[in-house]
C-alpha cells in the first residue's frame, strides 16, 4: 500500500511546499508550515464528483428568463441580531461569526437556536468544544425550556451531516468550524484542509437542503478570522462579535453580507440571564457623560444603516520626558497623528511637546472621517481647558488643508442627535442644504479655524 503523501502547507495562505521552510515563499509568513498528509483520492465514478452536487442546471440560462423570488426572511428572536443579518435568516445561507474567545458566541447563538426551535423548527447545535451538560447548563441559565432544540457533541463532519439529514432541522449552528475535521484528511482539526473541507462540505449541506447554517470562527491574536481566506469568501455572511471585557455592552458587525447591508451593527448588553439587544445604543454610551467637560465631544456617527451618538474624549498634558507620547483608543492612531499635524500648522496650536491620550468611550471603534472634528474639537477644548456647549454635537472631515469636507447621511445624523436632546449641531458647510428642518440650529464651517471659534 502506497504511503499517504507529505505536504507542509502554510497555515496563512494556504501555500504547499515539498519540504519546511522557516518563511513562506508566497505571503512571507514566519514559522507558518505545518506538515500535513494527504490521501491519494479514490477515483470518482463516472459523473458523480461530489463537488457537482451543487449545480442545477447543466445548460446556460438566458438572463432575461431568470426569475427572481424574494427570500423569505426567518426572525431570530433577537432584533439587533436581525437587523446585522439584513432582517433575519434567509433558508439556505451560510453565516459565520466570529469573535474573541468568552466574548458571547455561544451565548448568542444558544437564545437564537432556542427561539428557532420554540417558534420556527427543530434546530441542531453540533458543539465540538462542549459537552451536552455544559450547554445544558448554560441553556438553564438562558432560560431555554422545553424546546426541540437538539444538542450534538461532536467533531466529525461526516456524522454531523448524517445527523443534519436525520432530523431535517430548520436551522444548524456549528462550534466551531476549527474543531471539526473530516476523515478524508490525516491532517489535524483547524489545519487549512480541514477548514476549507468543512466550509464546502456545510455549503454543500446548506445549498442542497435549503438549511440555513451558522459557522463559529475562532480569530488570531490580530483580531482576524482564523484559517484560509476562501473560508470568508465562501461563505454568505461575516458577522465580528466585537466589546471589551471590562464593558457590558458588546457589539456585532457585519463586513459581509449578500442579503443586506455591509458594515450593520446591533449592540447587546451582556447580563446574567444573557445578552439583552439594546434598541437605543445612543443612550447608552451617553449615560454616563459629564456635561461641559474639557476634552469631550459628542460625535454623530452611522454604523451601517444606524445613527449613533458617541462620546469622544481627549486629555492633553505635558510631556514628563522628552518624547511626546500618542494614544488613541477605539480610533486609528495614525489618523490622530494626521489630525495633530493640521492643528498645529492651520489652527497654531502648539502640541509638539505635549502628550495626547483620545478615547472613545464605552469600547467602541469608529473608522469613518466624519469622527476627524470631534477629535480635533476635543483635544483643541482639553489644550485650552474649556469645555464645549452640552447641547452641542459635531461631525465632519477634515483635510491636510485645514478645509471642513461633506459627509454623506448628514440628515440621519441630525435626527438622531435632536432625539437625543442636541439643540445645536455644528457640520461642514457642504451639508447644510436639506439636513435639518428648523428645530435645531445647524452650524456650517468651512476651515478647523472656524469651527474652533465655534465650538471653544
Amino acid at each position: 500500500m502506497k504511503p499517504p503523501k507529505a505536504v507542509f502547507v502554510c497555515q496563512e495562505c494556504g501555500a504547499q511546499s515539498p519540504k519546511w521552510m522557516g518563511r513562506c515563499n508566497e505571503c512571507g509568513a514566519w514559522n507558518s508550515l505545518v506538515e500535513e498528509r494527504v490521501a491519494d483520492a479514490a477515483p470518482a465514478a463516472a459523473g458523480g464528483s461530489r463537488y457537482a452536487q451543487f449545480s442545477t442546471t447543466s445548460s446556460a440560462k438566458l438572463y432575461a428568463e431568470v426569475e427572481t423570488s424574494q427570500g423569505v426572511r426567518l426572525s431570530t428572536g433577537i432584533d439587533e441580531f436581525d437587523r446585522v443579518l439584513g432582517g433575519g435568516v434567509v433558508p439556505g445561507s451560510l453565516v459565520l461569526l466570529g469573535g474573541e474567545p468568552g466574548i458571547g458566541k455561544s451565548t448568542l447563538l444558544l437564545q437564537a437556536a432556542a427561539h428557532f426551535a420554540r417558534e420556527i423548527g427543530p434546530v441542531l447545535y453540533a458543539s465540538g468544544e462542549e459537552s451536552e451538560h455544559q450547554i445544558k447548563s448554560r441553556g438553564d441559565r438562558l432560560g431555554v425550556g422545553a424546546a426541540p432544540l437538539y444538542l450534538l457533541s461532536e467533531t466529525c463532519i461526516e456524522r454531523i451531516l448524517e445527523e443534519e439529514a436525520r432530523l431535517k432541522p430548520a436551522l444548524v449552528v456549528i462550534d466551531s468550524v476549527q474543531t471539526v475535521w473530516s476523515n478524508k484528511f490525516q491532517s489535524a482539526p483547524g489545519s487549512i484542509g480541514q477548514v476549507r473541507e468543512a466550509a464546502t462540505q456545510f455549503l454543500f449541506a446548506a445549498k442542497g437542503q435549503n438549511v440555513p447554517t451558522v459557522l463559529v470562527g475562532h480569530v488570531t491574536k490580530d483580531g482576524n478570522l482564523a484559517g484560509p481566506k476562501v473560508l470568508e469568501h465562501v461563505v454568505d455572511t461575516v458577522l465580528y462579535f466585537e466589546g471589551e471585557r471590562h464593558h457590558a455592552h458588546r457589539v456585532v458587525r457585519a463586513v459581509k453580507n449578500r442579503f443586506g447591508a455591509v458594515s450593520e451593527l446591533g449592540v447587546f448588553e451582556m447580563t446574567g440571564t444573557g445578552l439583552r439587544p439594546v434598541p437605543n445604543p445612543s443612550k447608552l454610551f451617553l449615560s454616563e457623560r459629564a456635561s461641559g467637560t474639557p476634552g469631550s465631544a459628542v460625535l454623530c456617527c452611522v454604523e451601517g444603516s444606524r445613527p449613533i451618538l458617541v462620546e469622544v474624549q481627549a486629555l492633553v498634558s505635558t510631556s514628563t520626558y522628552g518624547n511626546a507620547r500618542r494614544m488613541a483608543i477605539g480610533i486609528d492612531q495614525n489618523r490622530l497623528s494626521l489630525l495633530l499635524a493640521v492643528l498645529e500648522k492651520r489652527a497654531g496650536l502648539s502640541l509638539a511637546g505635549d502628550d495626547v491620550y483620545v478615547n472613545i468611550a464605552g469600547g467602541m471603534t469608529i473608522d469613518e472621517p466624519a469622527a476627524d472634528l470631534s477629535v480635533v474639537a476635543a483635544v483643541a477644548s482639553s489644550v485650552r481647558n474649556r469645555g464645549l456647549a452640552p447641547s452641542t454635537a459635531l461631525f465632519g472631515e477634515v483635510g491636510l488643508s485645514g478645509e471642513i469636507r461633506g459627509i454623506p447621511q448628514a440628515g440621519l445624523r441630525v435626527r438622531e442627535a435632536a432625539q437625543m436632546g442636541f439643540t445645536r449641531i455644528v457640520l461642514p458647510s457642504a451639508n447644510l442644504e436639506g439636513s435639518g428642518d428648523g428645530k435645531i440650529e445647524l452650524v456650517g464651517v468651512r476651515t478647523v479655524g472656524e469651527a474652533l471659534d465655534e465650538l471653544i
